[in-house]
């Protein structure tokens, strides 16, 4: 049986920018794709873009 949350994951593209306000974390401080807690942040152009340092998923905060 395949967990919906499963199919979530997969559709993840590590590629694309995600707007927090739209897809706010599953777990609070803890990446959507792979749960880790240890990101790199940036501003620029006044938008606040936090990235995951084990898979690379970025979201604009």
């Amino acid at each position: 049986m395949i967990n919906l949350e499963e199919i979530k994951e997969q559709e993840i593209d590590l590629d694309k920018v995600y707007d927090y306000v739209e897809y706010p974390d599953k777990v609070s401080g803890r990446c959507d794709h792979c749960n880790s807690s240890y990101f790199k942040s940036s501003v620029k152009g006044g938008i606040f873009l936090r990235e995951c340092r084990e898979c690379g998923m970025k979201k604009s905060i």
